[in-house]
């Protein structure tokens, strides 16, 4: 403190302060101090400056584990390994016996009194999560395994049938061949890649990538439900094992959203549906809330890579636009995310308003007024691509989440377009046929898709070219393959007088596949083939030539030996076992090939992990009974993740009722 020198004045200390002067000035310190500390206690529990004074509270008396309370979404620095959950129920058994033992294995801590209002009004809104809405209650969510599995019309693993009967020992046969085939790609990944993302079969190591943002062990999480449906049992312990020791979640990477969602996201799912073990839930959950920055946009159509640190948006996405088969390839896990979690902030960011309250009924805890916030504030992907004009009814690749509007209209139901329309008859299915939105969104989708980019070909093969402005490019990807097993799964629920026109459509857009299998010298397909001067359903450049493993085509061939149990499928599929055998495994798992049109292919020294997540479920599952994952219980995301079908009874109703 600085004095003003004054003639006579003799300082009563060296800090120029007589004795009362002093007091005062301490006391006045003190008090400032005090009101200063003291109002910390008033901050939110997401402010970085309290964090710094305030220990974080260890668990006492009273607390339990529980899922996440909704709207109370915790941002954390860092996350500890969960601890290790009993064993897994055997395939094929009934999981946990008791719904209350199963919830408390792992989890966040919350206590059972009631919130206070001023905790309920201090949400967390980091990570994108949302704040508590008015009328909202915050209670502890439960979801009920056992009610769940008692509402599934058939047993998960299927009937088994008389193993004495001839003609099913020989498909028997080749089911376990397919099996075979799953154990050994688990084995060499266990073996020289453990942990990593996928293995480098040639190298004999692992490889990373930069698209998971930091998170590893992409085949095992995508292996865990091809594991458990095969019954490899010591395979999914191990699987299982290192997901509660190794998995975490506290990376800072830049990661797609898409391949995130769909691999991570869709694997973790599907295991806790099938075994009802908590980790994986857990996991599901808190992995979800890391996705949610990515909605941060004008119009709620998310960037296409988050930012795991920042909870942003990836630096390299702050000018791009979005891709239709990323945005529109989220609705079925973001629905399950809600079902698991009871937090309504993921349905919200895919679905319409005024589905939400329904969706999250009053007996867990919420009430109508989400769905009054929601149509006031809301923004979410249905709501925009309902709003937004389509090119002749179609919808380009394409789109500005910040504008809102096509950047481009270049049409594809291959790559960059084809999994959102996948998603739409899904999500009818998945909805127990009560998603009406979704319903109505496909088959006007698919109108369009038959009067503007379906073609045969002179020699009769038909095929979905793509659509650039008006202008048709006569090829199709492999990717697009998968377009003849959806066209099978929604022909039942069409028009009555189209019904048979959209099975036969399917079974000609499989032909085509197959017909580019077919006519490579490996009998395996390009990545992708074309229609014209006078050659047709072949690659014309070698850019095109290879095959990297991809499920599309086996994926056609399960649903339409499903939907007609044409003996034609499992040969087709039968061929394509074969292929794989002699021309992509090596002595260290299974290998892309660069191409299919040479007797000895180069290796692309990659085993990819949907190989163990679709290509071999499909043609396990091609030659499986019906009730095998039955159709009537589950839909497949876009990476063969099973997600069930919701068969409400008459008290419960969390999806889509209009």
């Amino acid at each position: 403190m600085l004095m003003r020198k004054v003639p006579g004045f003799v300082p009563a200390s060296p800090w120029g302060l007589r004795l009362p002067q002093k007091f005062l000035f301490l006391l006045f310190l003190s008090g400032l101090v005090t009101l200063c500390f003291g109002a910390l206690f008033l901050l939110p529990h997401s402010s970085r400056l309290k964090r710094l004074f305030l220990a974080s509270r260890t668990q006492q008396p009273g607390l339990e584990v529980m899922a996440e309370v909704p709207g109370h979404l915790p941002s954390r620095e860092r996350e500890p390994p969960p601890n290790p959950a009993p064993a897994a129920p055997a395939p094929g058994g009934d999981g946990p016996s008791s719904p209350t033992g199963a919830r408390r294995r792992k989890g966040w801590l919350r206590r059972t009194r009631p919130t206070r209002p001023r905790e309920e009004a201090t949400a967390a809104r980091g990570n994108g999560a949302a704040a508590l809405r008015p009328g909202e209650e915050s209670v502890p969510f439960r979801f009920d395994f056992t009610a769940f599995q008692s509402r599934l019309r058939h047993p998960v693993l299927g009937t088994r049938v008389d193993e004495s009967k001839e003609p099913q020992s020989r498909v028997r046969a080749k089911r376990e061949k397919v099996k075979e085939m799953m154990r050994f790609a688990w084995q060499s990944y266990r073996r020289y890649a453990m942990g990593r993302n996928e293995l480098r079969p040639l190298t004999k190591d692992g490889y990373e990538g930069s698209m998971f943002g930091g998170l590893s062990g992409a085949t095992i999480i995508d292996s865990l439900d091809t594991l458990y449906l095969m019954e490899l049992k010591e395979e999914f312990q191990e699987a299982k094992t290192w997901v509660e020791e190794s998995f975490h979640l506290n990376v800072s990477g830049e990661a797609s959203l898409f391949e995130v969602n769909i691999r991570y996201i869709g694997g973790l799912l599907s295991a806790y549906y099938l075994t009802g073990e908590e980790v994986f839930r857990i996991k599901a959950i808190k992995l979800g809330e890391k996705l949610l920055p990515a909605f941060n946009t004008p119009t709620g159509i998310p960037k296409g890579v988050v930012n795991f640190k920042s909870g942003s948006w990836g630096w390299a996405t702050a000018g791009s636009s979005s891709i239709l088969a990323e945005f529109g390839s989220l609705h079925l896990e973001f629905l399950h995310l809600t079902e698991l979690s009871g937090n309504q902030v993921f349905a919200e960011k895919v679905s319409l308003p005024r589905q939400l309250s329904i969706l999250c009924p009053r007996k867990q805890g919420f009430t109508s007024a989400i769905t009054k916030f929601s149509e006031t504030t809301g923004k979410n992907i249905r709501k925009v691509l309902r709003k937004i004009d389509k090119p002749f009814g179609l919808y380009p690749n394409f789109l500005s989440p910040v504008s809102g509007n096509w950047v481009q209209h270049h049409v594809s139901v291959g790559g960059l377009g084809d999994s959102f329309y996948e998603y739409l008859i899904k999500s009818w299915l998945m909805s127990a046929k009560t998603d009406m939105e979704a319903k109505n969104m496909y088959y006007e989708a698919l109108e369009a898709i038959e009067t503007y980019l379906l073609n045969v070909s002179p020699g009769g093969l038909t095929y979905i070219a793509e659509w650039r402005g008006g202008i048709l490019d006569h090829k199709m990807g492999h990717l697009a393959c998968f377009a003849g097993g959806m066209i099978a799964l929604g022909a039942e629920d069409a028009k009555e007088e189209k019904r048979d026109h959209y099975r036969e459509l399917a079974a000609q857009i499989t032909r085509t596949c197959h017909e580019s299998y077919a006519r490579s010298d490996t009998k395996l397909g390009p990545e992708a083939f074309w229609f014209n001067s006078g050659r047709e359903a072949v690659a014309t450049q070698l850019s095109e030539s290879y095959y990297i493993l991809r499920p599309e085509v086996v994926e056609s061939y399960m649903y339409l030996w499903r939907q007609t149990h044409d003996p034609i499928y499992r040969e087709w599929g039968w061929d394509v076992v074969l292929a794989l055998e002699k021309y992509c495994r090596t002595e260290a798992g299974f290998s892309g090939i660069q191409d299919v049109y040479s007797s000895s292919p180069n290796h692309d020294n990659k085993q990819q992990s949907f190989f163990l997540a679709e290509t071999l479920k499909y043609l396990y599952l091609l030659f499986s009974e019906d009730d095998t994952l039955s159709l009537e219980d589950w839909v497949f995301n876009t990476e063969a993740h099973p997600l069930p079908v919701n068969h409400s009874d008459s008290s419960s109703q969390a999806w889509h009722r209009h």
